[in-house]
Protein backbone atom coordinates (compact mmCIF):
# COMPACT_ATOMS: atom_id res chain seq x y z
CA UNK A 1 0.00 0.00 0.00
CA UNK A 2 2.91 2.74 0.70
CA UNK A 3 4.35 1.44 -2.26
CA UNK A 4 1.41 2.07 -4.50
CA UNK A 5 0.97 5.64 -2.47
CA UNK A 6 4.64 6.87 -3.18
CA UNK A 7 4.35 5.63 -6.38
CA UNK A 8 1.22 7.48 -7.21
CA UNK A 9 2.75 10.47 -5.88
CA UNK A 10 5.60 10.24 -7.68
CA UNK A 11 3.55 10.68 -10.90
CA UNK A 12 1.37 13.20 -9.92
CA UNK A 13 4.92 15.38 -8.80
CA UNK A 14 6.24 14.17 -12.41
CA UNK A 15 2.73 15.55 -14.10
CA UNK A 16 3.40 18.78 -12.65
CA UNK A 17 7.21 19.23 -13.99
CA UNK A 18 6.41 17.95 -17.61
CA UNK A 19 2.73 20.48 -17.00
CA UNK A 20 5.01 23.38 -15.96
CA UNK A 21 7.62 22.94 -18.69
CA UNK A 22 4.60 23.11 -21.41
CA UNK A 23 3.77 26.36 -19.84
CA UNK A 24 7.34 27.74 -20.64
CA UNK A 25 7.49 25.63 -23.95
CA UNK A 26 6.00 28.81 -26.33
CA UNK A 27 9.29 31.16 -25.23
CA UNK A 28 10.93 30.21 -27.75
CA UNK A 29 7.93 30.81 -30.50
CA UNK A 30 7.41 34.80 -28.31
CA UNK A 31 11.16 35.52 -29.17
CA UNK A 32 11.04 34.85 -32.89
CA UNK A 33 7.52 36.68 -32.66
CA UNK A 34 9.36 39.73 -30.71
CA UNK A 35 12.35 39.38 -33.29
CA UNK A 36 10.36 39.41 -35.96
CA UNK A 37 7.77 41.82 -34.85
CA UNK A 38 4.60 39.48 -36.49
CA UNK A 39 3.07 36.19 -35.17
CA UNK A 40 3.39 35.04 -38.54
CA UNK A 41 1.57 32.00 -38.79
CA UNK A 42 1.15 31.00 -35.65
CA UNK A 43 -2.08 30.95 -33.83
CA UNK A 44 -3.88 32.47 -30.64
CA UNK A 45 -5.75 29.54 -29.71
CA UNK A 46 -3.62 26.92 -27.96
CA UNK A 47 -2.51 29.87 -25.37
CA UNK A 48 -6.67 30.79 -25.23
CA UNK A 49 -7.27 27.15 -24.71
CA UNK A 50 -4.52 26.10 -22.05
CA UNK A 51 -5.80 29.43 -20.04
CA UNK A 52 -9.31 28.35 -19.85
CA UNK A 53 -8.00 24.76 -18.86
CA UNK A 54 -5.58 26.15 -16.49
CA UNK A 55 -7.92 28.13 -14.34
CA UNK A 56 -10.90 24.86 -14.94
CA UNK A 57 -8.14 22.84 -13.22
CA UNK A 58 -8.16 25.36 -10.54
CA UNK A 59 -11.66 25.13 -9.89
CA UNK A 60 -12.02 21.50 -9.69
CA UNK A 61 -8.44 20.93 -7.38
CA UNK A 62 -10.65 23.58 -4.99
CA UNK A 63 -13.83 21.50 -5.30
CA UNK A 64 -11.85 18.20 -4.12
CA UNK A 65 -12.63 17.46 -0.68
CA UNK A 66 -8.65 16.99 -0.37
CA UNK A 67 -7.54 20.60 -1.35
CA UNK A 68 -4.93 19.82 -4.04
CA UNK A 69 -2.70 22.26 -3.52
CA UNK A 70 0.17 22.01 -5.87
CA UNK A 71 -2.08 21.32 -8.70
CA UNK A 72 -3.86 24.96 -7.87
CA UNK A 73 -0.18 26.32 -7.44
CA UNK A 74 0.88 25.09 -11.14
CA UNK A 75 -2.32 26.59 -12.62
CA UNK A 76 -2.40 29.53 -10.99
CA UNK A 77 0.85 29.79 -12.60
CA UNK A 78 0.25 28.68 -15.81
CA UNK A 79 -2.84 30.85 -16.15
CA UNK A 80 -0.23 33.89 -15.15
CA UNK A 81 2.10 32.57 -18.27
CA UNK A 82 -0.58 32.15 -20.74
CA UNK A 83 -2.24 35.53 -20.25
CA UNK A 84 0.78 36.99 -21.07
CA UNK A 85 1.65 34.78 -24.26
CA UNK A 86 -1.70 36.09 -25.44
CA UNK A 87 -1.25 40.05 -24.38
CA UNK A 88 1.74 39.65 -26.34
CA UNK A 89 0.11 37.57 -29.40
CA UNK A 90 -2.53 40.97 -29.51
CA UNK A 91 0.34 43.18 -29.61
CA UNK A 92 1.55 41.71 -32.31
CA UNK A 93 -0.51 40.11 -34.21
CA UNK A 94 -2.65 41.69 -37.20
CA UNK A 95 -5.73 43.26 -37.25
CA UNK A 96 -7.92 39.62 -38.36
CA UNK A 97 -6.35 37.62 -35.84
CA UNK A 98 -6.39 40.03 -33.12
CA UNK A 99 -9.97 40.37 -33.14
CA UNK A 100 -10.42 36.98 -33.46
CA UNK A 101 -8.48 36.29 -30.17
CA UNK A 102 -10.54 38.93 -28.54
CA UNK A 103 -13.66 36.99 -29.44
CA UNK A 104 -12.09 33.63 -28.52
CA UNK A 105 -11.26 35.19 -25.08
CA UNK A 106 -14.27 36.64 -24.78
CA UNK A 107 -15.74 33.57 -25.48
CA UNK A 108 -13.93 31.41 -23.54
CA UNK A 109 -14.55 33.55 -20.26
CA UNK A 110 -18.38 33.23 -20.95
CA UNK A 111 -17.77 29.43 -20.99
CA UNK A 112 -15.81 29.22 -17.51
CA UNK A 113 -18.46 31.58 -15.92
CA UNK A 114 -21.01 29.71 -17.03
CA UNK A 115 -19.75 26.60 -15.51
CA UNK A 116 -19.18 27.98 -12.14
CA UNK A 117 -21.97 29.95 -11.45
CA UNK A 118 -24.48 26.79 -12.81
CA UNK A 119 -22.51 24.54 -10.84
CA UNK A 120 -22.00 26.72 -7.57
CA UNK A 121 -25.86 26.87 -7.78
CA UNK A 122 -27.63 24.42 -9.51
CA UNK A 123 -24.93 21.44 -7.85
CA UNK A 124 -23.73 20.75 -4.31
CA UNK A 125 -21.18 18.31 -2.41
CA UNK A 126 -20.45 15.10 -4.56
CA UNK A 127 -22.83 15.76 -7.14
CA UNK A 128 -20.69 19.58 -8.00
CA UNK A 129 -17.76 17.16 -7.90
CA UNK A 130 -18.43 14.93 -10.42
CA UNK A 131 -20.17 17.13 -13.22
CA UNK A 132 -17.12 19.66 -12.80
CA UNK A 133 -15.21 15.76 -13.32
CA UNK A 134 -17.04 15.21 -16.59
CA UNK A 135 -16.47 19.03 -17.87
CA UNK A 136 -12.82 18.48 -17.35
CA UNK A 137 -12.36 15.36 -18.93
CA UNK A 138 -14.53 16.61 -21.93
CA UNK A 139 -12.33 19.58 -22.56
CA UNK A 140 -9.77 17.24 -21.44
CA UNK A 141 -10.78 15.22 -24.57
CA UNK A 142 -10.56 18.37 -26.86
CA UNK A 143 -7.42 19.18 -26.30
CA UNK A 144 -6.08 15.82 -27.18
CA UNK A 145 -7.88 16.25 -30.47
CA UNK A 146 -7.12 19.56 -31.31
CA UNK A 147 -3.90 18.88 -33.14
CA UNK A 148 -4.93 16.95 -35.89
CA UNK A 149 -5.95 20.84 -37.33
CA UNK A 150 -2.46 21.35 -37.10
CA UNK A 151 -1.99 18.34 -38.50
CA UNK A 152 -4.17 19.14 -41.46
CA UNK A 153 -2.09 22.23 -42.14
CA UNK A 154 1.21 20.56 -42.44
CA UNK A 155 0.11 17.85 -44.63
CA UNK A 156 -1.34 20.17 -46.88
CA UNK A 157 1.85 22.83 -46.84
CA UNK A 158 4.24 20.24 -46.62
CA UNK A 159 5.54 22.20 -43.73
CA UNK A 160 6.24 22.01 -39.91
CA UNK A 161 7.02 25.71 -39.06
CA UNK A 162 4.17 26.41 -37.16
CA UNK A 163 4.16 22.96 -35.48
CA UNK A 164 6.38 23.62 -32.06
CA UNK A 165 8.23 19.88 -31.76
CA UNK A 166 9.11 20.68 -28.23
CA UNK A 167 5.35 21.30 -27.13
CA UNK A 168 3.93 18.54 -28.91
CA UNK A 169 7.21 16.36 -26.90
CA UNK A 170 6.22 17.55 -23.73
CA UNK A 171 2.12 17.09 -24.08
CA UNK A 172 2.96 13.20 -25.07
CA UNK A 173 4.94 12.36 -21.82
CA UNK A 174 1.98 14.63 -19.97
CA UNK A 175 -0.16 11.86 -21.68
CA UNK A 176 1.61 9.10 -20.72
CA UNK A 177 2.44 10.06 -16.82
CA UNK A 178 -1.54 11.60 -16.82
CA UNK A 179 -2.22 7.60 -17.93
CA UNK A 180 -0.30 5.98 -15.05
CA UNK A 181 -1.51 8.61 -12.35
CA UNK A 182 -5.18 8.05 -13.32
CA UNK A 183 -4.47 4.15 -13.57
CA UNK A 184 -3.06 4.14 -10.19
CA UNK A 185 -6.07 5.92 -8.68
CA UNK A 186 -8.37 3.40 -10.62
CA UNK A 187 -10.13 6.80 -12.49
CA UNK A 188 -10.17 4.36 -15.74
CA UNK A 189 -11.93 7.36 -17.70
CA UNK A 190 -9.52 9.77 -17.28
CA UNK A 191 -6.64 6.78 -17.80
CA UNK A 192 -8.31 6.34 -21.43
CA UNK A 193 -8.35 9.84 -21.95
CA UNK A 194 -4.77 9.89 -21.50
CA UNK A 195 -4.29 6.73 -23.99
CA UNK A 196 -6.30 9.12 -26.93
CA UNK A 197 -3.44 12.12 -26.11
CA UNK A 198 -0.52 9.39 -26.04
CA UNK A 199 -1.97 8.48 -30.01
CA UNK A 200 -2.74 11.78 -31.18
CA UNK A 201 0.83 12.75 -29.67
CA UNK A 202 2.45 9.85 -31.44
CA UNK A 203 1.02 10.58 -34.93
CA UNK A 204 1.95 13.85 -34.99
CA UNK A 205 5.58 12.83 -33.82
CA UNK A 206 5.56 10.78 -36.88
CA UNK A 207 4.14 13.49 -39.07
CA UNK A 208 6.69 15.91 -37.48
CA UNK A 209 10.21 13.31 -38.94
CA UNK A 210 8.27 13.05 -42.46
CA UNK A 211 8.06 16.94 -42.85
CA UNK A 212 10.91 18.28 -40.64
CA UNK A 213 13.10 18.60 -43.65
CA UNK A 214 10.83 20.31 -46.17
CA UNK A 215 10.84 24.28 -45.27
CA UNK A 216 8.82 25.01 -48.35
CA UNK A 217 5.25 26.22 -47.92
CA UNK A 218 3.26 25.62 -50.49
CA UNK A 219 0.26 27.45 -51.97
CA UNK A 220 -3.03 26.36 -52.73
CA UNK A 221 -5.72 26.57 -55.14
CA UNK A 222 -8.33 28.43 -54.31
CA UNK A 223 -11.87 29.00 -56.36
CA UNK A 224 -12.94 32.57 -56.50
CA UNK A 225 -16.82 32.34 -56.94
CA UNK A 226 -16.66 35.94 -58.45
CA UNK A 227 -14.79 34.91 -61.46
CA UNK A 228 -15.88 31.20 -61.53
CA UNK A 229 -12.13 30.60 -62.38
CA UNK A 230 -9.10 28.57 -59.90
CA UNK A 231 -6.51 30.88 -58.83
CA UNK A 232 -3.88 30.83 -56.68
CA UNK A 233 -3.85 32.33 -52.96
CA UNK A 234 -0.92 31.64 -50.19
CA UNK A 235 -2.37 29.68 -47.16
CA UNK A 236 -4.44 31.63 -44.42
CA UNK A 237 -1.68 31.14 -42.52
CA UNK A 238 -3.12 33.66 -40.29
CA UNK A 239 -5.69 32.57 -40.06
CA UNK A 240 -7.12 30.92 -35.77
CA UNK A 241 -6.46 26.97 -37.14
CA UNK A 242 -6.35 24.98 -33.60
CA UNK A 243 -2.96 23.64 -32.69
CA UNK A 244 -3.06 22.41 -28.77
CA UNK A 245 -2.26 21.34 -27.98
CA UNK A 246 0.40 23.83 -30.70
CA UNK A 247 1.57 25.36 -27.00
CA UNK A 248 1.09 24.28 -23.96
CA UNK A 249 -0.65 22.08 -20.90
CA UNK A 250 -2.35 18.90 -20.41
CA UNK A 251 -4.93 18.61 -17.72
CA UNK A 252 -4.54 16.08 -15.57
Amino acid sequence: MAHHHALTLAMRHLGNIITFLVYLAPIATFHKVYKKQSTEGFQSLPYVVELFGSMLSIYYAILKQEVLLDLIAINSVGSLIETLYIALFLFFAPKKSRMQTIHLVLLIALGYGLIVILTLFLANGQKRIQIVGWIYLIFHLIVFATPLFIMRKVIRTRSVEFMPFALSFLQMLGAITGFFYWLLLKDYKFAFANVLGFIFGTVQMGLYMAYRNRKEILQEPMVNPGLNQTVLQPNDIDGNVINIIEDDNLLR
